[in-house]
């Protein structure tokens, strides 16, 4: 049976395609509205995975998706990176010297601002990529384009005039696979985990300090304001290795001990950045 998988935004996202990456063509997806829907169709078992995006490496961490990785007992899965790239869609038979207007995302609009400002194009900003592609599908807007995804271009019948038209070619989109229970061990693992310090001159040093005397190598360290607690933060870490292994377990336990609190996200199989451009 083929699992069904949900993401944020409507079909031809770029959450989808990171699904179709990590799944292959044939899985079947589901969309939902917000990333609070994504945790509950999860949660309720309506779905067998999300796909949770949790950073840019343009924009940095996305809004809410640490948040409500704390407030659900979730565990990642695996993790994900697409290589994000730009189209320019319009509608059948459009030349791009018709065009005057450009819908997108802000940030999709920001990441091709030198091809716009080249083509004297006037960027129209968007509440979704996906969903830009869609609107001008059903609202034929005259002089306008979408910038989007090959695969929206496809889903709502427009032609790409245009593609990789990013300003850089280095925009990366990191995704986590949610699901239940802990997975198999892969090649090359990561642990995500989010703790909490005790209010104390060096206490984060003292944290940190338990991976770095067992050589284990943190790949990302954010700090994001305690809600229940005013300027009280925590802090979210990822580290190369899987719990089970002796290292990972002695760190775990010396910041267990170390920390005011201590919440395990997960140990999961995870992207080689040198299998993905970066």
């Amino acid at each position: 049976m083929k699992p069904l998988v949900a993401f944020q935004g409507i079909p031809g996202a770029n959450s989808e395609i990171a699904i179709r990456q990590h799944f292959g063509q044939t899985v079947d997806t589901t969309p939902c509205a917000d990333l609070g829907q994504l945790f509950e169709e999860l949660q309720n078992d309506k779905v067998t995975y999300a796909l949770l995006p949790v950073e840019n490496a343009l924009a940095g961490a996305v809004n809410g998706a640490y948040e409500l990785l704390m407030d659900y007992d979730l565990r990642i899965q695996a993790e994900v990176i697409l290589h994000v790239h730009h189209a320019l869609v319009a509608l059948p038979g459009t030349r791009l010297a018709d065009l005057k207007y450009v819908r997108s995302h802000p940030q999709a609009l920001a990441q091709c601002e030198r091809f716009l400002k080249r083509h004297r194009l006037q960027p129209v900003p968007w509440y979704d990529t996906a969903g830009a592609a869609l609107d001008l599908s059903r609202d034929c807007a005259d002089q306008t384009a979408a910038i989007s995804s090959l695969l929206a271009a496809e889903l709502y019948h427009l032609e790409p005039l245009a593609k990789e038209i990013e300003d850089v070619p280095f925009n990366f989109t990191r995704f986590f696979v949610l699901g239940h229970g802990d997975p198999q061990p892969g090649d090359y693992n990561k642990t995500s985990l989010v703790f909490a310090t005790r209010n104390r001159p060096a206490a984060l040093h003292e944290c940190l300090g338990e991976f770095a005397r067992r050589g284990l190598n943190l790949t990302k360290i954010e700090s994001r304001p305690r809600r229940n607690r005013p300027w009280e933060p925590i802090f979210f870490v990822d580290f190369e290795g899987h719990w089970q292994e002796t290292a990972a377990q002695e760190a775990i336990l010396g910041l267990v001990q170390k920390a005011s609190f201590v919440k395990m996200l997960g140990s999961y199989p995870a992207a080689r950045t040198d299998s993905v451009g970066m």
